[in-house]
């Protein structure tokens, strides 16, 4: 069975912490169609937060068609959610970031540092050549 997981000290809120959680599950490969995430009650107790919190999470899952909710019986994996990595291209990805995060952190970038130019890679901004980093 699926299993949640909670971050305080990430800043992100806790109900996008629980929808980026399945998206990822769902892009590798970890949760399948008709499979079933935990049900409210159980993410409350496992997570210790407010059950609405959840609730929200699943509400955008289902808006996004990632899921779909059978009143009394819990919340599932949409018959056709987005396609999972295939094992050998995910190999590939993985082991390319892992040496690109040994390079930046020997060029002295910390987490933080990785996540800012990433997000401006993925936004076009101009970092190339240096631009923008300290």
């Amino acid at each position: 069975m699926f299993v949640f997981h909670q971050d305080s000290a990430s800043g992100v809120p806790p109900y996008l912490q629980l929808v980026h959680q399945v998206r990822g599950a769902l892009l590798l490969g970890y949760l399948l169609p008709g499979d079933r995430l935990p049900l409210i009650r159980e993410v409350v107790a496992e997570l210790a937060i407010n059950p609405n919190t959840v609730a929200k999470a699943y509400r955008q899952l289902e808006q996004e068609g990632l899921v779909h909710g059978r009143p009394g019986i819990g919340t599932f994996v949409a018959e056709s959610p987005r396609a999972a990595v295939p094992s050998g291209s995910y190999a590939v990805l993985r082991r390319n970031l892992e040496r690109w995060l040994d390079q930046a952190q020997a060029a002295g970038l910390d987490e933080a540092d990785v996540t800012a130019l990433i997000a401006a890679v993925r936004r076009g901004s101009g970092v190339a050549d240096g631009e923008g980093v300290a």
